[in-house]
């Protein structure tokens, strides 16, 4: 049962999308299980690159089945121009496949999220995808999914039900309601092109996984964004964790075979929200020039911290992580001195683990051990031995104190400055002849 997902062990961006590329070539199946556009990957392969929001990365493979699980919500715009985009860039891609279940996210989704954005008195820093308000609906029961969407005696009636319901809530805003034809008649012709994609994929998923093929589970976002789990209330609609892999396939818990964690070097976060080891200063602004921490949907500048091992050694045991993936070990070449918190203080006390109350959290103050840094370009590496003596260290601190092994290294972009280091962490059985291997 070679089944492996790749959740985001921070607050997302950490490269899953590279990681997702690169094992994507040994899996049959990549499926994506939550969240909608309001999430991004850039992967850099052939000299090109590629932006996915909705699209798993894996489809660059084209012996692979990429899928859209049933958790998502999905922009089905959004998806037609990214299908377009990867397809003109590529050529040969993967073959797609759109779960039934998966909910759609309509214009006036994405206008609701802009309006009550405006409206908070605290601010979330949605991206006004209208991802928050289609999983409302999802919730309220009053959504609209795609097997609904691709059929023409489904989505008239419901749409016009929907968006009747909807224009009462935007007029309350002062804005003008949105017009039923005009919108039928665009996202009919997205229906159109998009029916071809769209089935049942639980089966499918269930008769891969029972007959051994590989399928590899892409988280989007991360950790500590998950709408249980996070930093509530400034989180996502959906379920980032390992977890939702479960709730947004169809397989069930013991599937799942192994769960490797992808995490930076240090920490970064987008929009509002707790961050206790966020350094506003000429030392975090270094960082996300060298990091490039924009991001891939919004182009908003990250908030870029220390490394906060205490979220980390949470995360690993919420998603139980058997295996980490650690990028952008390469940004922290030049510092002198590097920073890890290994615990809070609150109150004058001292604690090693994560408030659940995000008030309490917000004020907590990160205790940190200071290490040596390293110089030198990590990118040419090619094996741990090729890495600096304190750069080794760092790796192998983190592994003590999270108690998780690393099992792949990034040190750059590029799907080959990538580094192997655990191989037989990721796939069961996985030869070690492969392109990298430590």
């Amino acid at each position: 049962m070679p089944t492996l997902v790749i959740v985001g062990a921070q607050w997302g961006d950490e490269a899953k999308g590279k990681m997702v590329d690169v094992l994507g070539s040994e899996a049959e199946i990549v499926v994506r299980y939550s969240g909608g556009n309001n999430a991004g990957h850039t992967v850099i392969a052939d000299g090109k690159e590629y932006k996915f929001q909705l699209i798993p990365a894996g489809i660059l493979h084209p012996n692979v089945t990429a899928v859209l699980g049933g958790g998502m919500v999905v922009c089905p715009k959004g998806l037609l121009e990214e299908l377009d985009r990867t397809v003109a860039l590529k050529g040969e891609i993967g073959k797609l496949k759109v779960s039934s279940a998966a909910h759609v996210v309509f214009p006036y989704h994405r206008l609701l999220d802009k309006l009550e954005e405006e409206h908070r008195e605290h601010k979330l820093g949605t991206t006004s995808r209208g991802i928050g308000p289609a999983y409302q609906d999802k919730v309220a029961r009053f959504g609209i999914r795609m097997g609904e969407f691709v059929r023409p005696e489904r989505l008239e009636p419901r749409l016009r039900e929907v968006l009747s319901f909807k224009n009462r809530l935007i007029k309350m805003f002062g804005e003008q309601p949105i017009d039923f034809d005009e919108l039928y008649t665009e996202y009919s012709g997205y229906a159109e092109r998009i029916r071809p994609y769209v089935t049942d994929i639980e089966v499918l998923i269930q008769d891969a996984v029972a007959s051994k093929k590989r399928v590899l589970f892409e988280g989007a976002q991360g950790t500590f964004l998950d709408l249980d789990s996070g930093t509530y209330p400034f989180v996502t609609s959906g379920h980032p964790t390992a977890g939702g892999a479960v709730i947004g396939t169809g397989i069930g818990p013991r599937d799942i075979e192994s769960v490797l964690g992808v995490c930076k070097a240090y920490t970064t976060r987008v929009g509002g929200g707790p961050f206790p080891t966020e350094l506003l200063d000429a030392i975090g602004e270094e960082i996300r020039e060298k990091g490039k921490e924009y991001g891939t949907v919004t182009g908003r500048g990250r908030r870029c911290g220390w490394l906060d091992l205490v979220l980390l050694k949470h995360s690993c045991r919420l998603n139980s992580i058997n295996g980490l993936i650690v990028t952008r070990l390469d940004v922290l070449s030049g510092f002198e001195h590097l920073k890890v918190c290994t615990g809070y203080r609150l109150d004058g006390q001292e604690l090693n683990y994560v408030p659940t109350e995000t008030s309490e959290f917000e004020r907590v103050e990160p205790i940190y051990k200071e290490v040596p840094g390293w110089s030198g370009d990590l990118r040419k590496a090619r094996s741990l031995n090729d890495l600096p003596e304190e750069a080794r260290n760092y790796l192998t601190f983190m592994e003590d104190f999270t108690g998780v092994p690393t099992a792949i290294l990034s040190i750059g972009p590029d799907r080959e400055e990538t580094i192997m280091v655990r191989p037989e962490l990721i796939w069961n059985e996985r030869s070690r002849n492969q392109v990298g291997v430590a």
